[in-house]
C-alpha cells in the first residue's frame, strides 16, 4: 500500500479536511520532503490544473497523483447529480466529465464525493438512484476508456441520503452493472455509518479502489480513537494495493497533520 496526503486549492473549501493550501508546488515539495507516495489534489475545475506544471512537479519530486476530486462542483457551483432540473444534472455530468479527462492525463482517477447530492424534496427516491446510476455509468466507461477507474464515495448520513454504506455501494455498483466504478472507503465517513470498520471493507472486497485514511475526529490517524489495525489487515486480505490518503483537518497544523499521517502510516505498515 502506499501513502497519499491532500491539497486543496479551493478557497470556498476553507476550514474542510485537505492538509495543504498553499498551492501545488509546496504541498509536492513537503509531501516528498516527508516521504509520501503521492498527492491527492481537491481543484476548484480543470482550469486550475496545468498539466504540463503538475508533471514538472512529479518528476523532480517522484511523487505520483493519487486521485483527483470533484467536490468543488458541489462547493463553489451548487451541481449535483440528484437535482431535480435536468440542466443542474448535466452541467453537473459535464464538470465530472472535465475531472476525469484531466486527472486521467496525470495518471490518476477522480472522485465522485459531495456532487453525487440526495433525494431532494418532490424528488421519488427510485427516481434519484436511477439519476445516480445512470451518471456513475457513464462515468465509469469514461474512465475506463482513459485507462482508470472512477471512484464513488458513500458519504455519512449527514452528507447525503443515497448511500451510506459500504456493502449498500458495492451492492449498487453489482445491481447496476457500473462497469469501471470503484469504492471510495473514507475510515472517517465509515466510523459513522459502520458497526465494524474491517469487515465493511471485507464485504466490498475487490469493489475497493481507494481508502481515505482518517481518524474518527477527522484528524490525521493517531489524532483519535480508530484503530486501524485491523482495517489494515482486512485490506491486506482482500489484496488491496491502493493509496492510504489522507483527506483529514490540517489541524493542529498542515505540517503537524502530515507528520502524524506519515508516521501513522509508517507504524502500520512497517510495525
Amino acid at each position: 500500500m502506499r501513502s497519499a496526503i491532500t491539497v486543496s486549492l479551493v478557497p470556498e473549501a476553507n476550514g474542510g479536511p485537505f492538509v495543504f493550501w498553499n498551492g501545488f508546488e509546496d504541498a509536492f515539495k513537503q509531501s516528498a520532503a516527508l516521504g509520501f507516495d503521492a498527492v491527492e489534489i481537491f481543484p476548484p475545475g480543470v482550469e486550475a490544473l496545468d498539466v504540463t506544471a503538475i508533471r514538472a512537479l512529479q518528476n523532480s519530486t517522484g511523487l505520483a497523483v493519487a486521485a483527483v476530486g470533484t467536490g468543488a462542483g458541489w462547493v463553489k457551483h451548487k451541481l449535483h447529480l440528484c437535482h431535480p432540473d435536468k440542466s443542474v444534472r448535466e452541467q453537473a455530468r459535464g464538470f465530472i466529465g472535465s475531472i476525469i479527462r484531466c486527472a486521467a492525463e496525470l495518471g490518476a482517477p477522480a472522485i465522485l464525493g459531495s456532487m453525487q447530492g440526495r433525494v431532494e424534496p418532490g424528488v421519488e427516491r427510485a427516481q434519484a438512484m436511477d439519476w445516480l446510476a445512470e451518471a456513475l455509468r457513464d462515468a465509469g466507461a469514461l474512465a475506463q476508456e482513459l485507462g482508470q477507474v472512477f471512484l464513488y464515495e458513500p458519504l455519512n448520513r449527514y452528507e447525503t441520503n443515497l448511500l451510506n454504506r459500504q456493502a449498500d455501494a458495492g451492492a449498487f455498483i453489482e445491481e447496476r452493472s457500473l462497469g469501471g466504478v470503484k469504492i471510495l472507503a473514507d475510515l472517517f465517513h465509515m466510523n459513522i455509518e459502520e458497526t465494524n470498520l474491517a469487515e465493511a471493507v471485507l464485504a466490498i472486497g475487490s469493489h475497493l479502489g481507494h481508502v481515505h485514511f482518517a481518524d474518527s475526529t477527522r484528524r490525521a490517524v493517531g489524532f483519535g480513537h480508530t484503530d486501524v489495525r485491523p482495517i489494515y489487515a482486512a485490506l491486506q486480505t482482500i489484496g488491496y494495493q491502493g493509496y492510504l490518503s489522507a483527506e483529514v483537518l490540517p489541524l493542529p497544523s498542515s505540517q503537524l497533520a502530515a507528520e502524524r499521517t506519515i508516521a501513522s502510516f509508517r507504524a502500520l505498515t512497517n510495525p
